[in-house]
């Protein structure tokens, strides 16, 4: 009777199951450990998986280096961010603690599943991409806007990694469809600089390199920390 009891104690003194979220709490701090997305996760499909091991072969002799991805800016970078280039006026502080990177904010296998690298030493980036159901054009295929969301995405980080720059002009050339949930590789590298602007250039290939499905070329240009954008 009294292990009963005890029992129904320790049930109902039990702390409420925590909801998963992004980021969670460490037990001998305050500090927020976020969640790193360029990670394998169980909706990898087995070709992400092998490219990724890869990859992650070819960083061990420093030539190469995986970018970890998170669904919110740590602060640090978000508070220096808006301290040299936007007005506070049009960026609020409790605002910004919940927006999310567009990529990130769909749920694990649902919508953009991939992985950064980068060489720089050839200045270039290469995105291992698995698109998810909820990125649907014509049936059975990634929409146009997703396959050109993945494009700016990768171009911009390759063009980030010589400073904080932003997309001035993106033109693409759609030459086959890629099929939904398949998994791809998009391949960018700086081309050339003009003083603050960086024109890179992009293919998506498929795993095998056999089918080239878009090509693009963007022009990013390096933010002025003396020139606030608004």
């Amino acid at each position: 009777m009294l292990r009963s009891c005890a029992a129904r104690l320790r049930t109902l003194v039990a702390a409420p199951a925590r909801r998963p979220g992004p980021v969670w709490r460490l037990f001998s701090s305050e500090k927020v450990v976020h969640k790193d997305y360029g990670l394998p996760n169980p909706s990898w499909s087995k070709d992400l998986r092998l490219l990724f091991d890869q990859f992650m072969k070819k960083c061990e002799d420093g030539s190469w280096k995986r970018l970890s991805s998170y669904r919110q800016n740590p602060t640090r970078v978000l508070k220096d961010f808006q301290t040299r280039f936007v007005d506070p006026r049009f960026m609020k502080e409790e605002q910004m603690s919940k927006a999310q990177q567009f990529t990130r904010s769909f749920e694990e296998g649902l919508g953009f599943e991939y992985v950064m690298f980068y060489n720089k030493v050839e200045r270039r980036m290469v995105c291992l991409f698995q698109s998810g159901l909820h990125l649907q054009g014509v049936p059975g295929y990634v929409h146009g806007g997703a396959i050109a969301t993945i494009i700016d995405v990768t171009t911009g980080m390759c063009a980030y990694a010589e400073g904080v720059a932003m997309t001035a002009n993106l033109n693409i050339d759609y030459k086959k469809p890629i099929p939904l949930c398949s998994v791809v590789v998009v391949n960018c590298q700086i081309s050339n600089t003009e003083g603050r602007k960086l024109f890179v250039s992009c293919s998506i290939q498929s795993v095998d390199e056999k089918t080239l499905y878009t090509e693009a070329t963007a022009l990013f240009v390096k933010l002025d920390p003396d020139k606030r954008l608004t």
